[in-house]
């Protein structure tokens, strides 16, 4: 019974050798295994109905069971007088004396493999080691499960849907004894992780793969760092995003792993996108991740590491191509683990080396200072053996300063490690920043002059902390962004502070708009005082809210709703035109001079009656 099964699969190989004449039941979809076995149809039958009783009725003399009820019963009524009942299953165990009585000459025995004792045992496994040796005996057909996934072999094993054995297996992604693929094998990051699969995990086989191969910047060096560690160590010049290239690549290495590390850098605001800039940084990460999922699908790998980034975790200003290009890599680990197959992306903060190391000093240092420092290569390796040991599909290996971050604005994904953070990044860009209202608190009433200086101030202040100076004093006004040494970068980087200060949604092209110090003050002092009163900017805001309101109402209401809140802005406008035409309030097209009209006066017209629909 249930001869698709591990034991089954063995019994049935065993009995053949032994030249017995063998019957078999397991589930439909399973009989083409059988078959493969060398059982004819004759001799097989479902273990699902209780029809092998008629199918078998000439008998059997040994049963291997592993059924339970009314199976038992029909097994037991095959067995001829000598025969013998062997339970393996043990889901329905009878009394051996019970048997004999009922079923003349029948021998009952439920069986543990241990109670054969371990001298038998012993002399078992140097019988089946020589069968193994002589090629009488072959290894069943196992599904592998790593061990994270106990509950979905388990589950597996329980519905009966498993042919052979179904095997767990302690993550080990550097055991296998093939050859370790790094992409990016001769660059910074691909370069620190052969060293490290060599040195603390005792890889003996690399091969490095780069475009330039052996002619890229210390390659030759790299290799022979590597030999003398006692690797072999091949390095080979190579197009991963060209499929044809990667396939040829792969022709003839017995391959036990993939490290994916390559990738490009390709900084911009997404209307400077164009197809040709997002298709270099999708091939180097995305199109070289496809082709190595889809070419190595027939190779036993132990690994299959994906380098993604922070950048797609929290969307970093300027790199909207780049952070699209390692969402894909995540959502392929994830897929490939869907499958079974191994698969962990790793979406790592910066490092010291590789592009991290190519960075200005000013870029590094502002990173730091947002709470983002880079790795260094011995904490970054750490961190992926780490990630390699929790094999989830995604992990996000980060150095995070959380005091740092609880000073600026936070991304929304990072908001439970920092309790106290103020804000979120973006903030401001759905119209929630905190800090705007202070700033136009402060220039409420000043004069014009003392308003241009509290707004420079302002915006030196914002421009000195993504630059790194000390203090606002180190900027001169008088210089162009781009002299002062902005890119898109820090200039999205600028954009999202001043929106934070002054509570505007501003562009992200706002300095190319604006391409000096001063004529962004002037801007940002007219979008936040157009007028010589500030009073009249609030009540020109709180209109425009109450226009924002009558647009979102507009498409759900219904005709009588409609009629009332226009019958009720008539009354407002005619109430407003009759006080301006009593004295003060028009000009000489009768239209409102707001500037002669007192606070009171606007809010008691606002106020004059409830905005709710009868």
């Amino acid at each position: 019974h249930a001869a698709a099964g591990g034991v089954g699969m063995a019994a049935v190989q065993l009995a053949r050798h032994l030249g017995a004449e063998v019957y078999a039941t397991a589930s439909e979809p399973k009989w083409p295994v059988l078959r493969d076995l060398g059982i004819g149809d004759e001799r097989i039958a479902s273990s699902r109905t209780t029809e092998f009783e008629q199918r078998f009725k000439s008998g059997v003399d040994v049963v291997l069971d592993a059924l339970a009820g009314e199976f038992v019963d029909a097994s037991l009524r095959l067995v001829r007088p000598g025969g013998r009942f062997i339970e393996m299953g043990k889901a329905d165990v009878r009394d051996p004396e019970q048997v004999a009585a009922a079923h003349q000459g029948v021998t009952y025995r439920a069986f543990d493999t241990f109670d054969a004792g371990p001298e038998r045992i012993a002399g078992i496994w140097a019988v089946l080691l020589d069968l193994f040796e002589q090629g009488a005996l072959r290894p069943v057909t196992t599904t592998s499960y790593d061990l994270c996934r106990a509950p979905e072999a388990l589950r597996l094993l329980g519905q009966a849907r498993h042919v052979g054995k179904v095997v767990l297996r302690v993550p080990s992604p550097w055991g296998g004894e093939g050859t370790v693929l790094i992409t990016g094998g001769t660059g910074g990051l691909g370069a620190e992780v052969a060293r490290h699969l060599v040195a603390e995990h005792g890889v003996r086989d690399l091969l490095l793969v780069s475009r330039r191969g052996p002619e890229a910047p210390g390659a030759h060096e790299l290799a022979l760092e590597l030999r003398e560690l006692g690797a072999r160590v091949e390095v080979r010049a190579c197009d991963v995003s060209d499929r044809a290239a990667v396939a040829a690549l792969l022709d003839g290495v017995d391959l036990s792993g993939v490290v994916h590390a390559a990738g490009v850098l390709d900084d911009g605001l997404v209307a400077d996108l164009t197809p040709e800039r997002l298709a270099g940084v999708m091939a180097a990460k995305v199109d070289s991740a496809l082709h190595l999922h889809e070419l190595t699908a027939d190779h036993d790998l132990s690994a299959f590491v994906l380098f993604s980034s922070f950048a797609g975790v929290v969307g970093n200003a300027g790199q909207a191509a780049y952070s699209a290009a390692n969402n894909v890599l995540d959502a392929l680990a994830a897929t490939r683990r869907a499958q079974g197959l191994p698969a962990v992306s790793l979406a790592w903060g910066m490092w010291e080396a590789g592009m991290g190391g190519r960075l200005p000093q000013a870029d590094v240092a502002r990173l730091r200072r947002g709470g983002l420092p880079p790795l260094a290569a011995r904490e970054a390796l750490a961190l992926m053996d780490a990630a390699l040991v929790v094999n989830e599909p995604n992990a996000v290996p980060v150095a995070l300063r959380t005091s740092a971050l609880s000073g600026g604005l936070v991304p929304s994904v990072l908001r439970d490690l920092v309790p106290s953070a103020g804000r979120r990044w973006g903030a401001a860009a759905s119209g929630g920043a905190a800090d705007g209202g202070g700033l136009v608190e402060r220039l409420r009433g000043l004069g014009s002059v003392e308003r241009d200086r509290v707004l420079l101030d302002a915006v030196l202040a914002e421009v000195a902390g993504v630059l790194g100076h000390a203090s606002a004093g180190a900027v001169d006004a008088s210089r162009a962004f781009k002299e002062l040494g902005f890119d898109s970068l820090t200039a999205v980087d600028l954009r999202n502070r001043l929106n934070g200060v002054t509570g505007l949604q501003l562009p992200a092209t706002l300095i190319f708009d604006h391409p000096t110090i001063l004529s962004l003050r002037d801007h940002l002092g007219a979008e936040l005082a157009p007028a010589d009163d500030g009073d009249t900017a609030f009540l020109m805001g709180e209109l425009d809210k109450l226009r924002t309101v009558l647009a979102e109402t507009a498409p759900a209401a219904d005709d009588d709703v409609r009629v009332a809140i226009g019958d009720r802005l008539q009354q407002l406008l005619a109430t407003w035109s009759a006080g301006a035409g009593e004295g003060s309030g028009q000009d000489a097209d009768n239209r409102v001079v707001l500037d002669d009209a007192t606070d009171d006066e606007l809010f008691a017209l606002l106020d004059d009656k409830p905005w709710v629909a009868e």
